[in-house]
Protein backbone atom coordinates (compact mmCIF):
# COMPACT_ATOMS: atom_id res chain seq x y z
CA UNK A 1 0.00 0.00 0.00
CA UNK A 2 1.29 3.49 -0.76
CA UNK A 3 2.75 5.57 2.04
CA UNK A 4 1.69 9.04 3.09
CA UNK A 5 4.58 11.10 1.82
CA UNK A 6 5.40 14.03 -0.37
CA UNK A 7 6.81 11.79 -3.07
CA UNK A 8 4.53 11.98 -6.11
CA UNK A 9 5.36 8.35 -7.01
CA UNK A 10 3.64 7.18 -3.82
CA UNK A 11 0.22 8.36 -4.99
CA UNK A 12 -2.11 6.05 -6.84
CA UNK A 13 -3.60 7.34 -10.11
CA UNK A 14 -7.33 7.97 -9.70
CA UNK A 15 -8.06 6.54 -13.14
CA UNK A 16 -6.37 3.28 -12.13
CA UNK A 17 -8.38 3.16 -8.90
CA UNK A 18 -11.54 3.85 -10.87
CA UNK A 19 -10.81 1.02 -13.29
CA UNK A 20 -9.98 -1.46 -10.55
CA UNK A 21 -12.49 -0.52 -7.82
CA UNK A 22 -15.34 1.21 -9.67
CA UNK A 23 -18.12 -0.59 -7.78
CA UNK A 24 -16.59 0.43 -4.42
CA UNK A 25 -16.01 4.10 -5.19
CA UNK A 26 -18.10 7.22 -4.75
CA UNK A 27 -17.40 9.98 -7.24
CA UNK A 28 -18.00 13.55 -6.00
CA UNK A 29 -19.38 15.89 -8.65
CA UNK A 30 -16.43 17.63 -10.33
CA UNK A 31 -17.05 21.11 -8.87
CA UNK A 32 -13.71 21.29 -7.08
CA UNK A 33 -10.56 23.07 -8.20
CA UNK A 34 -7.02 22.41 -7.02
CA UNK A 35 -5.50 25.21 -4.93
CA UNK A 36 -2.77 23.42 -2.96
CA UNK A 37 0.85 22.79 -3.79
CA UNK A 38 0.12 19.07 -4.21
CA UNK A 39 -2.43 18.01 -6.81
CA UNK A 40 -2.11 14.37 -5.73
CA UNK A 41 -2.98 13.32 -2.19
CA UNK A 42 -4.85 10.66 -0.27
CA UNK A 43 -5.67 9.61 3.26
CA UNK A 44 -8.33 8.64 5.76
CA UNK A 45 -11.01 11.28 6.19
CA UNK A 46 -11.89 13.48 9.15
CA UNK A 47 -15.10 15.42 8.60
CA UNK A 48 -16.28 18.83 9.73
CA UNK A 49 -19.62 20.53 9.08
CA UNK A 50 -19.59 24.35 9.38
CA UNK A 51 -21.30 27.32 7.79
CA UNK A 52 -19.41 30.57 7.16
CA UNK A 53 -17.38 30.01 10.36
CA UNK A 54 -13.86 28.59 10.28
CA UNK A 55 -13.14 28.50 14.04
CA UNK A 56 -13.31 24.69 14.11
CA UNK A 57 -11.26 24.45 10.92
CA UNK A 58 -8.42 26.15 12.79
CA UNK A 59 -8.95 23.83 15.74
CA UNK A 60 -8.76 20.78 13.45
CA UNK A 61 -5.60 21.73 11.53
CA UNK A 62 -3.91 22.86 14.73
CA UNK A 63 -3.95 19.22 15.84
CA UNK A 64 -1.95 16.28 14.49
CA UNK A 65 -3.09 15.41 10.98
CA UNK A 66 -1.37 12.01 10.83
CA UNK A 67 -1.85 11.86 7.04
CA UNK A 68 -5.61 12.49 7.21
CA UNK A 69 -7.67 14.55 4.78
CA UNK A 70 -9.96 17.12 6.39
CA UNK A 71 -13.24 17.23 4.45
CA UNK A 72 -15.26 20.35 5.28
CA UNK A 73 -18.90 20.76 4.40
CA UNK A 74 -19.28 24.52 4.22
CA UNK A 75 -22.79 24.30 2.85
CA UNK A 76 -21.44 25.28 -0.55
CA UNK A 77 -21.37 28.92 0.60
CA UNK A 78 -19.74 31.26 -1.88
CA UNK A 79 -19.89 34.28 0.49
CA UNK A 80 -16.61 33.83 2.39
CA UNK A 81 -13.50 31.66 2.65
CA UNK A 82 -13.12 28.84 5.17
CA UNK A 83 -9.40 28.15 4.57
CA UNK A 84 -6.60 30.59 3.85
CA UNK A 85 -2.83 30.66 3.75
CA UNK A 86 -2.29 30.56 7.52
CA UNK A 87 -4.51 27.51 7.99
CA UNK A 88 -2.92 25.75 5.01
CA UNK A 89 0.56 26.32 6.46
CA UNK A 90 -0.61 25.05 9.84
CA UNK A 91 -2.16 21.96 8.25
CA UNK A 92 1.05 21.24 6.35
CA UNK A 93 3.15 21.72 9.49
CA UNK A 94 0.91 19.34 11.46
CA UNK A 95 0.96 16.50 8.92
CA UNK A 96 -2.41 16.76 7.16
CA UNK A 97 -2.42 15.19 3.69
CA UNK A 98 -5.08 17.55 2.38
CA UNK A 99 -8.17 19.68 2.85
CA UNK A 100 -11.35 19.57 0.76
CA UNK A 101 -13.81 22.45 1.18
CA UNK A 102 -17.39 22.51 -0.02
CA UNK A 103 -17.10 26.27 -0.21
CA UNK A 104 -14.35 28.83 -0.77
CA UNK A 105 -10.71 29.40 0.14
CA UNK A 106 -8.52 32.51 -0.03
CA UNK A 107 -4.84 33.51 -0.27
CA UNK A 108 -4.39 31.59 -3.50
CA UNK A 109 -0.63 32.11 -3.81
CA UNK A 110 -0.05 30.96 -0.22
CA UNK A 111 -2.23 27.90 -0.76
CA UNK A 112 -0.24 27.00 -3.88
CA UNK A 113 2.97 27.17 -1.81
CA UNK A 114 1.64 24.78 0.86
CA UNK A 115 2.80 21.22 0.25
CA UNK A 116 -0.59 19.64 0.90
CA UNK A 117 -3.60 19.03 -1.28
CA UNK A 118 -6.33 21.66 -1.17
CA UNK A 119 -9.58 21.43 -3.13
CA UNK A 120 -12.45 23.90 -3.01
CA UNK A 121 -15.16 25.32 -5.22
CA UNK A 122 -13.64 28.79 -5.63
CA UNK A 123 -11.67 31.59 -4.02
CA UNK A 124 -13.20 34.49 -2.12
CA UNK A 125 -11.31 37.34 -0.44
CA UNK A 126 -13.71 37.69 2.51
CA UNK A 127 -12.82 35.94 5.76
CA UNK A 128 -15.34 33.85 7.62
CA UNK A 129 -16.99 34.64 10.92
CA UNK A 130 -15.65 33.29 14.21
CA UNK A 131 -18.56 31.87 16.23
CA UNK A 132 -17.06 28.52 17.20
CA UNK A 133 -19.91 26.55 15.63
CA UNK A 134 -19.80 23.29 13.73
CA UNK A 135 -19.76 19.51 14.12
CA UNK A 136 -16.70 17.23 13.93
CA UNK A 137 -16.73 13.66 12.63
CA UNK A 138 -20.26 13.55 11.28
CA UNK A 139 -21.58 12.12 8.00
CA UNK A 140 -21.57 14.74 5.26
CA UNK A 141 -23.63 14.92 2.09
CA UNK A 142 -22.46 17.18 -0.75
CA UNK A 143 -21.35 17.02 -4.37
CA UNK A 144 -23.68 14.06 -4.89
CA UNK A 145 -21.99 11.74 -2.37
CA UNK A 146 -22.11 10.83 1.31
CA UNK A 147 -18.79 11.05 3.12
CA UNK A 148 -18.25 9.43 6.50
CA UNK A 149 -15.41 9.86 8.98
CA UNK A 150 -12.88 7.09 8.35
CA UNK A 151 -13.63 6.82 4.62
CA UNK A 152 -10.62 7.31 2.34
CA UNK A 153 -10.21 10.12 -0.17
CA UNK A 154 -7.91 9.87 -3.19
CA UNK A 155 -7.28 12.91 -5.40
CA UNK A 156 -5.19 13.82 -8.42
CA UNK A 157 -5.53 15.97 -11.55
CA UNK A 158 -8.41 13.77 -12.76
CA UNK A 159 -10.58 14.41 -9.71
CA UNK A 160 -11.43 12.81 -6.39
CA UNK A 161 -12.86 9.47 -5.33
CA UNK A 162 -14.10 8.24 -1.96
CA UNK A 163 -13.80 4.65 -0.70
CA UNK A 164 -14.98 3.08 2.53
CA UNK A 165 -11.56 1.48 3.01
CA UNK A 166 -7.92 2.00 2.10
CA UNK A 167 -7.17 0.85 -1.44
CA UNK A 168 -3.86 -0.44 -2.76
Amino acid sequence: MPRHSSEEADVIAITDLSDQYESELRYPDPHFKNFGGRSQFFGPIRTLAVFEDNSLVRQAVDGPGQGHVLVISGGGSMRCALVGGNLAALAEQNGWAGIVVDGCVRDGEELAAAQIGIRARATHPRRSEKRGTGIFDTSLRFAGVTIDPGDWLYADCDGMVIASRALS
